[in-house]
């Protein structure tokens, strides 16, 4: 797969931003910033699959109209010709993979929805854990523009395990944060001790010194709490468990 030196540079960013510890909203619009630039695109859409209410919510969106996104929630969305085709696929999709522009230019869906804010292009992105759908991208470009192609899809499989990855570890911080009975109820009481201490300031050595055990203890009781809790960064496990962590 060749890159410009212009696209390596987006996906450096952007590979340096989902390994931050970020809200799940965050993960999502600021991706979507990137990816507008990587792929030479105009617009930008988000949104979480609700399983229990068969809908999709979370609206996240760039360079969209308000009232014509209230539209898709509150109709288009359940009379959506292109968007339960992509989900299916789990992988990114152009929309022209799972419908013909031509036949997709003669829908309600597009007539009335897309087309009202310039939309024509698209290509979806959907993340899944555990068989579970827990957030999209939905990138699309103009009339103006040609549409995405083959180097698109492979630029997107690229970035899509280190999205979900992001996706999932703001969940599993969601879940937990300020609320240390829930964080230990993850963690054994070894791994939680580590973890307060981390959230009082203390070093590895300070840790190890205090438990009476070696530094290298330490650091595995550490790695597996990071996993636990979906962190990856001594402030990401300090809030996780509700202590701020000290300078």
């Amino acid at each position: 797969m060749h890159l410009t030196a212009s696209e390596s540079r987006c996906l450096s960013r952007l590979f340096g931003l989902l390994a931050e510890d970020m809200a799940e909203r965050e993960v999502r619009e600021r991706l979507g910033l990137g990816l507008l630039d990587l792929l030479k695109a105009d617009y930008f859409a988000s949104y979480v699959w609700d399983e229990a209410a068969h809908r999709f919510d979370g609206r996240v969106t760039l360079n969209m109209n308000d009232d014509t996104l209230g539209s898709y929630e509150a109709y288009y969305q359940f009379h959506d010709p292109i968007t339960y085709a992509l989900q299916a696929r789990r992988v990114p999709t152009l929309v022209t993979q799972v419908m013909p522009q031509r036949e997709l230019m003669r829908t309600e869906f597009f007539n009335d929805f897309l087309a009202r804010d310039g939309l024509r292009w698209g290509v979806n992105v959907y993340s899944y854990v555990d068989g579970r759908n827990i957030g999209d991208l939905r990138i699309w470009r103009g009339k103006q523009r040609d549409n995405f192609d083959g180097h698109t899809l492979d630029l997107l499989n690229l970035i899509e395990p280190a999205f979900t990855g992001a996706l999932h570890r703001a969940s599993l911080r969601a879940r937990l944060a300020g609320t240390e009975e829930a964080a230990a109820a993850e963690l054994s009481p070894r791994e939680l001790a580590v973890a307060r201490m981390v959230g009082e300031g203390l070093t590895d050595k300070q840790i190890a010194q205090q438990l009476g055990v070696e530094l290298s203890t330490v650091r595995t009781y550490l790695k597996r709490t990071f996993a636990k809790l979906g962190v990856q960064r001594r402030g990401g496990l300090a809030a996780a468990i509700g202590r701020p962590r000290n300078a």
